[in-house]
């Protein structure tokens, strides 16, 4: 059974950083970050494809968040700069054997954890 844990969410003022830490037991082909505010749907953030450099992100974030992998770890980051309080939301760590895209088409999904930015 693959299991995904999150770890790294915080409070922080507007215009601070957090990083994420996501750690699968075991390979998959992509790995994601996906965010829900209250009241909202949740949302692709941004992809990493284990294999290879391919990175995606969604508009909102893009230039602010970095993705990134270690591989000796099967952790992958979500680096979170400039952060906004529009950014406070539960983040997820999602991961799938054959789906590397946006949508909320992954098959693990981690517990979360709680990202707060205030003004």
């Amino acid at each position: 059974q693959v299991q995904v844990v999150e770890s790294g969410g915080g409070s922080v003022q507007a215009g601070g950083s957090l990083r994420l830490s996501c750690t699968v037991n075991r390979y998959n082909y992509c790995m994601a970050w996906f965010r829900q505010g209250p009241g909202k749907k949740r949302e692709g953030v941004a992809v990493k494809n284990t294999g290879s450099s391919y990175t995606l992100y969604a508009d909102s974030v893009k230039g602010r968040f970095t993705i990134s992998q270690d591989n000796a770890k099967n952790t992958v980051y979500l680096q979170m700069n400039t952060l906004e309080p529009e950014d406070s939301a539960m983040y997820y760590c999602a991961a799938d054997l054959a789906y590397c895209g946006l949508r909320n088409a992954y098959t693990h999904w981690g517990q979360g954890t709680q990202v707060t930015v205030s003004s």
